[in-house]
């Protein structure tokens, strides 16, 4: 499970203080960035007299999460797979499984480096002058990676982009945001986004039925327990917990987490104290985490518990993670395959995030191999009905718990089967930090496309009210029939349905407004965001792609 994490190659202390200084050299206008865009990024490693194809798979393998910029600790990476391939390796993502002795493993060869390192140093003390017998230290202007000449440093600009990260943030604050703003798109849909969401590291949210294992999944992956887990087979986990990384071991009340400043669920208060009170954040310091958060949730109520009402709006906040997680794990029992109201309602609030889903049969040990065949065509129907989707969904079968499976219960076969299954779902896990990236541009994408249709939704209510007289009545016309509005949109601007809001929960949220109200629609906003969508953002990604493709 260590895999998970990204790559970090073990190094010697004495390489370790070489590469620093070589980073240091590289970094030329010290943003503790090389990016693919810089020209001197891709002069300095040319020194390693490597092929295009090698540098370019040694960019990939280094690169590993795609954010278009090497870090100290990607650039010791590359480093590293530069000296592999210097000796004649084959370089491949799976590297560190290979019976390489790095600590002991020689820094790559850099044509001409030597010299630039110490042309640099002569350079530092002759900036050094007398002044009446008393030596001043003068600021030394920047160096220029690989000439000799002197460069003056260009003044850091407060917008300057380092990464793809940065991109979109920069993007959101000064073309999303203002639509959002302005047509009170985060009170229709998601709430506005701050630093810390797209700071987040990747997460993945647990859902199922009580005793499905959830806890159980998260305690497999940690190899321990996290504070504040509860394990039985009764409902034990009557909260939303996200484990995270942190310096020590401790638990968070929910309206803490909530007024966090470098936490990404200030969010959440739109849901009430009730629901903050059933909210807490576990963390701890582990290496998995420091990639990876989990969010364990309460287990969906069946038979007659199900008739309780809930003191919050439950599936308002499964969609709500759902929105922020990377990963959605749907855990089936053997023995609960029922798919009630409420859990058929947390599924459908997963509307819009079904590539990020897969189901998991967990306690899968706990059948004979007959039964298992019975049981997974059972879950495969259910959830047929329940997704409305042509494709089938993936589904891993296994006992994702620390106890080893028992060869006499499920079989030679069933043993093999359960392996290659909870390997594969490693592999899925894995992949996670290493598609971050993607992943939030992706949500941007959509998110950008959501607002711009919000906005045609506004034009066109705004549209279609009396300038004097009858207001009222015109709104409640246009509320109750608010498909006619959607369809018209559709037509106009000839937009795809799947694209539009849920009516319902539109209609829920615009009876509590006054149309008239609204801002007219500028049409320079909605420019603003087809220029984003159509140049900003493929400019961004090209900015910041492999420099060797």
């Amino acid at each position: 499970m260590e895999n998970v994490s990204t790559l970090i190659v073990p190094c010697s202390k004495h390489n370790h203080k070489i590469y620093q200084h070589w980073f240091s050299f590289a970094d030329s206008d010290g943003d503790g960035r090389l990016t693919g865009n810089d020209i001197d990024t891709t002069k300095f490693f040319s020194m390693s007299n490597l092929s295009r194809p090698q540098l370019k798979q040694v960019w990939a393998i280094a690169d590993s999460k795609r954010q278009g910029f090497l870090g100290l600790n990607e650039f010791i990476t590359a480093m590293q797979l530069i000296s592999l391939a210097q000796a004649g390796h084959e370089l491949r993502h799976d590297f560190l499984q290979t019976k390489v002795d790095f600590d002991n493993l020689q820094p790559p060869v850099m044509e001409g480096l030597s010299s630039l390192l110490n042309n640099k140093k002569v350079s530092t003390t002759t900036a050094e002058t007398e002044l009446n017998g008393t030596r001043t230290l003068q600021q030394s202007p920047s160096f220029n990676l690989l000439t000799s000449k002197f460069t003056k440093k260009p003044q850091a600009s407060i917008n300057a982009v380092t990464s793809i990260n940065d991109g979109l943030k920069r993007l959101y604050v000064e073309k999303l945001k203002p639509l959002e703003v302005a047509y009170r798109f985060n009170e229709f849909g998601l709430p506005l986004l701050t630093d810390s969401d797209f700071n987040a590291k990747p997460m993945v949210m647990l859902l199922g039925q009580y005793s499905t294992g959830k806890t159980t999944f998260i305690k497999h992956l940690l190899k321990c327990n996290y504070p504040g887990a509860h394990i039985g087979p009764e409902p034990t986990t009557d909260r939303f917990v996200v484990v995270m990384s942190g310096p020590d071991e401790r638990s968070i009340p929910g309206n803490t987490v909530a007024v966090h400043a470098d936490l990404p669920f200030s969010g959440l208060t739109t849901f009430g104290g009730a629901f903050l009170s059933k909210f807490e954040c576990s963390q701890m310091p582990h290496e998995l985490l420091e990639h990876i958060s989990f969010v364990d949730s309460p287990g969906v109520l069946s038979g007659e518990k199900q008739r309780t009402e809930r003191s919050y709006d439950f599936t308002g906040a499964i969609s709500w993670f759902a929105a922020k997680c990377d990963l959605i794990l749907l855990l089936f029992d053997p023995h609960k395959l029922d798919i009630s109201d409420e859990f058929k309602r947390v599924i459908s609030s997963l509307r819009g995030h079904d590539d990020k889903i897969r189901v998991v049969l967990n306690k899968a040990d706990q059948v004979d191999t007959q039964q298992l065949m019975r049981v997974y065509g059972a879950l495969m129907w259910s959830l047929g009905k329940v997704l409305n989707t042509p494709e089938v969904v993936r589904v891993y079968v296994g006992s994702f718990n620390d106890k080893p499976v028992d060869e006499t219960a499920v079989g030679p076969m069933g043993k093999e089967l359960f392996e290659k299954e909870q390997s594969d779902l490693l592999v899925d896990l894995m992949d996670i930090p290493k598609k971050a990236c993607d992943r939030r541009i992706n949500e941007f994408v959509k998110r950008a496309r959501a607002a711009k249709i919000h906005a045609y939704i506004i034009r066109q209510l705004k549209k279609e009210m009396p300038t004097m007289m009858g207001k009222a009545k015109t709104q409640q016309r246009l509320i109750d029939n608010l498909e006619d509005v959607f369809t018209k949109v559709q037509t106009e601007f000839h937009l795809s349905p799947g694209d539009f809001p849920d009516v319902d929960h539109f209609r829920k949220v615009l009876s509590t407004y006054n149309i008239d109200k609204f801002d007219k629609v500028k049409p320079k906003m909605i420019q603003a965001i087809d220029e984003m969508l159509g140049h900003d953002i493929p400019d961004l990604l090209t900015s910041f792609r492999n420099p060797y493709q």
